[in-house]
């Protein structure tokens, strides 16, 4: 694996994007890799995630990295615009689908799920303020969420609970269209569904993402060159992370300890 896409996350989200990836561009080669050393980053403050994201992408330059996806909303809101300005690949950031969501709104009501970082952020603002012009934003932070799908599985008792106390306020409003604000999201996606009433839209980033990434690697001359291969790495506990894996993934990927 001489010069993979590098895709990084917090934790185990940013899978539902490399699901994504590698259903548009099977023959590309992967580095995952998941922050979980410093999970939650929806907890950390902003110069942290700033410096942390720059840290990481520059270290996967060294790795070899031809593309670099950041397949995390809050590391996009805190960090993109430092990452972009450090290192010279072609970047793809997640962001909320703000402006998809208004675009397909009849009611003129979205909702927007994502973390308390994501949604405080100036990057997240100035999304509303660009492209939900007309349209009503309900932004529902989601504090624990993503940690707890992460760590006691999308169908558990806790993550119900929490989506009980975090859908309902999005129902009440009359949103017809909610964003996935977070890549862990997708993973519940039916059960948030569960939670709206019949015929509200859910809007997850992940393949408009790889229809960009295809666009970045096309303009450059960067695409193929490998052979569907993917490793997964961690700046925490490999064996943690490889039983989250095996869940959420569902088959085996060893995976490694990495500290960039």
């Amino acid at each position: 694996m001489t010069h993979p896409i590098a895709v990084f996350d917090s934790g185990l989200g940013g899978l539902t994007v490399l699901r994504a990836l590698r259903a548009r561009l099977p023959h590309e080669d992967y580095f995952y890799f998941a922050d979980t050393r410093f999970l939650p980053y929806g907890d950390r403050p902003e110069t942290f995630l700033r410096e942390r994201g720059v840290a990481i992408a520059e270290a996967l330059v060294r790795r070899g990295a031809k593309a670099l996806v950041i397949a995390c909303n809050t590391a996009t809101a805190a960090a993109a615009e430092a990452i972009r300005a450090a290192v010279d690949l072609p970047i793809v950031a997640l962001e909320p689908g703000v402006k998809p969501a208004a675009l397909a709104s009849r009611s003129g009501v979205i909702g927007v799920l994502a973390t308390t970082r994501t949604l405080a952020s100036e990057r997240f603002q100035r999304l509303v303020g660009n492209h939900g012009g007309g349209t009503q934003v309900i932004a529902q932070p989601c504090p624990g969420l993503a940690e707890a799908i992460e760590r006691e599985g999308p169908d558990s008792p806790a993550v119900a609970t929490l989506l009980d106390g975090f859908v309902a306020p999005l129902a009440v409003a009359g949103a017809d269209v909610v964003v996935l604000g977070c890549t862990h999201y997708p993973w519940v996606a039916e059960a948030i569904s569960r939670r709206l009433p019949a015929g509200v839209t859910l809007l997850d980033t992940g393949e408009a993402v790889a229809r960009q990434l295809e666009r970045l690697l096309l303009a450059g001359a960067l695409q193929g060159g490998g052979d569907g291969r993917l490793m997964v790495a961690t700046s925490g506990s490999p064996a943690a992370v490889i039983a989250t894996v095996d869940r959420l993934w569902g088959e085996h990927l060893p995976v490694e300890h990495w500290e960039p």
